[in-house]
């Protein structure tokens, strides 16, 4: 009966566990802030409607004073409509489509960036369980020790302190598995945050993988959605000189008016009329936006370079964990293994309990960083990855 609740325990977590694919997925669709942003581009498409319309035409009616007997009595009904000079709305335009393809980018980005605080959390998720499997498995093993080391030796006192020690290290034990509780507890609770729905049962195997490589993550860099957010800012700005160059040519209003009479013939105006740009004032603009382009190209060199540093830290991150992992893995745990095995045997024989647990600990805080070594491995990818603006 036992096995058969443990048995259905298990099918259960396991059927409400998901996976990292699934949570990213999931959180690409329900996550408010990325749809603050398609809002955004949303409202952009409006706005790149408007751009291209026509001025409102004006209609005044004026009527003045003079007596109805006069000629110069007159009710005069205005119509005015504004003709943007060719192509100025075009220009307008372009420059809403090019904001379009900025907010896009920026979409693309806020993902890349989603996706990446969503790996890392799930990373530690994964690091703070493992670290919980290990404990538990050696506060199983220190307890089975000393119930052996107290069957199979006479107490005497530096025995008793051998258990003792053994039992206080057991207590730090208890306290590491608390602590790591809280953390799995409140890594969740970020986690769901991220994900934007409640996430209880991350399914989550992490290894490391092959020795990483700095030449075939530079190219990836293409990709960076900073860069390509640089590259659609300087085509608005470019599609913003086309139109303060134009600007330097006037619109024509069109005048059209019809003069009503009471006692004299009705008549019809037409007329022309247009702005001259006298004072400098579309030169200034055009230089100013000239300008703010500039800006733009030394904004995205700088970005470059920033990139350019990022990915070498975090390559050296990747470097190191490999490196640790497998000094551990190769070398510190194959020998350890053969003390803690001489210190195991020598437990049922009434040997130093002291020495057994100060291996027994050596082991652990291996193990530990062997853990953490892969976890950080994977953080780091996971930076790299967004620096190539994946969304996977």
């Amino acid at each position: 009966m036992k096995n058969l609740t443990l048995s259905a325990l298990l099918i259960t977590s396991s059927l409400s566990a998901i996976s990292l694919s699934e949570v990213i997925n999931k959180s690409l669709v329900n996550s408010p802030s990325l749809e603050s942003i398609n809002a955004k581009i949303q409202a952009n498409v409006y706005a790149t409607d408007v751009a291209n319309q026509f001025s409102n035409p004006e209609l005044s009616l004026t009527k003045n004073s003079i007596d109805s007997s006069q000629a110069m009595s007159q009710t005069v009904l205005t119509i005015k409509q504004k003709l943007p000079y060719y192509g100025k709305r075009d220009s307008r335009q372009n420059i809403t489509l090019a904001e379009d393809l900025v907010l896009k980018e920026k979409l693309n980005s806020a993902k890349a960036r989603m996706v990446a605080k969503i790996k890392t959390e799930a990373y530690s998720i994964w690091e703070l369980k493992e670290l919980y499997k290990i404990i538990n498995e050696y506060i199983t093993l220190t307890k089975q020790n000393i119930e052996l080391y107290e069957a199979y030796t006479s107490v005497d006192a530096n025995q008793h302190m051998g258990i003792m020690k053994a039992e206080l290290s057991l207590a730090d034990l208890e306290i590491q598995k608390s602590v790591l509780n809280a953390k799995i507890y409140a890594s969740y609770a970020k986690l769901s945050y991220l994900a934007a729905f409640d996430v209880k049962n991350l399914e989550i195997n992490l290894k490391i993988a092959q020795k990483p490589n700095l030449d075939t993550f530079v190219p990836t860099l293409v990709n960076n959605p900073e860069l390509l957010i640089k590259d659609k800012e300087l085509k608005k700005e470019h599609a913003k000189i086309e139109v303060a160059d134009l600007n330097n040519y006037p619109d024509i209003n069109l005048i059209a008016g019809y003069s009503y009479r009471e006692n004299f013939d009705n008549y019809f105006n037409f007329g022309l009329a247009l702005s001259l740009p006298m004072y400098g004032t579309e030169d200034a603009q055009e230089e100013e936006v000239r300008a703010s382009a500039l800006s733009i190209v030394s904004q995205k060199e700088d970005t470059q370079i920033a990139i350019s540093s990022q990915l070498k830290i975090y390559y050296a991150q990747m470097l190191s964990s490999y490196e640790i992992y497998h000094i551990i893995q190769d070398d510190a745990l194959p020998q350890i293994a053969h003390m803690f095995e001489l210190s195991n045997s020598s437990i049922s024989t009434g040997g130093d309990l002291f020495k057994y647990i100060d291996v027994l600990f050596d082991k652990l805080a291996l193990e530990q960083k062997s853990i953490n070594a892969v976890s950080n491995y994977n953080k780091a990818n996971a930076q790299i990855s967004q620096l190539a603006g994946e969304i996977k």
